[in-house]
């Protein structure tokens, strides 16, 4: 379990540093960002395939059902990818955290809708403070934070598509972006030849960041992967907030992100709804391996 939690720490450590690296590619487009992550993930994913010697093994898991499942959720992950770089590359880190912070409310809701799933009495509170959050800084500011319930919305959504998934994380992620390799190859292509593409046209270290990008993509996903598999759901649900606590920190102090009072009061009531939420799983779940008395 200590081998889990440690692994799970640095998925999310790693992913809380992504704007960083992200924002050093701020002269690339976002679509085409988007497309070497999925381009070089699949390379990487297939390298080591490769090197484990089970190609063969990973061929015969495509069926119809499968391959349904896994292109939908690719297409969820590259449009979460895609909408992340932009909002670092526009300076809107914060809100992008905003959406990795409300994430695991979105995923509870979504298991409500969708496999109905039922809430104890006391998780409707943090839904509740979180919707309220949310409400406060849409009249407050005027609009939608679109790019915070884009991301997660998407990221729960694809969480879904998780759960009936058939195959394991690594195949898993492997099919998702060979499943829509294709369509961001091809696009790479087509702003190659109208002369747009980024790659080897505007410098060495910007070119050798993007074909980075698929391992820096690939490798919190695998730690992730094999924490989740050593350590209590709980636990994972409390190291999540990891990231997007760096990412808010990152966005406000290294890249001076505007945080106003509105934010402040925003957020706060979203914070809230995060600490009631993971309070009550610690005690649902301490009460649940509570040994109960012998008859």
């Amino acid at each position: 379990m200590k081998k889990g939690i440690i692994f799970a720490i640095l998925a999310y450590t790693l992913w809380g540093f992504f704007p960083i690296y992200f924002k050093a590619l701020h002269g690339v487009p976002a679509f085409q960002i988007m497309a070497h992550r999925v381009v070089w993930s699949f390379i990487f994913l297939l390298l080591f395939f490769l090197i484990q010697k089970n190609v063969r093994g990973f061929i015969t898991a495509f069926n119809r059902r499968t391959v349904m499942i896994y292109l939908a959720a690719g297409s969820l992950l590259a449009v979460n990818w895609l909408t992340y770089v932009w909002a670092v590359n526009v300076g809107r880190v914060v809100e992008s955290s905003l959406g990795y912070f409300i994430n695991p409310l979105v995923s509870v809701s979504l298991g409500v809708i969708f496999l109905r799933e039922r809430l104890r009495t006391l998780q409707w509170l943090p839904v509740g403070l979180a919707a309220a959050g949310v409400a406060y800084l849409t009249l407050n500011y005027g609009q939608l934070p679109w790019v915070a319930l884009v991301l997660a919305t998407t990221f729960g959504f694809y969480g879904l598509l998780k759960k009936i998934a058939p195959l394991g994380p690594r195949k898993g992620l492997t099919m998702e972006t060979a499943l829509v390799f294709l369509p961001a190859f091809g696009y790479l292509l087509f702003a190659e030849l109208r002369g747009e593409g980024a790659f080897l046209h505007i410098g060495g270290q910007t070119s050798g960041l993007l074909v980075l990008s698929g391992i820096v993509t690939a490798i919190p996903l695998l730690l992730f992967a094999a924490g989740a598999q050593r350590v209590p759901l709980t636990t994972v649900g409390l190291l999540q907030f990891i990231a997007p606590t760096i990412q808010f920190l990152i966005g406000v102090f290294l890249f001076n992100e505007p945080f106003s009072q509105v934010g402040m009061v925003g957020f706060s009531l979203i914070w809230l709804a995060l600490i009631v939420f993971s309070v009550e799983g610690l005690l649902n779940n301490r009460t649940h391996l509570e040994p109960r008395p012998v008859p």
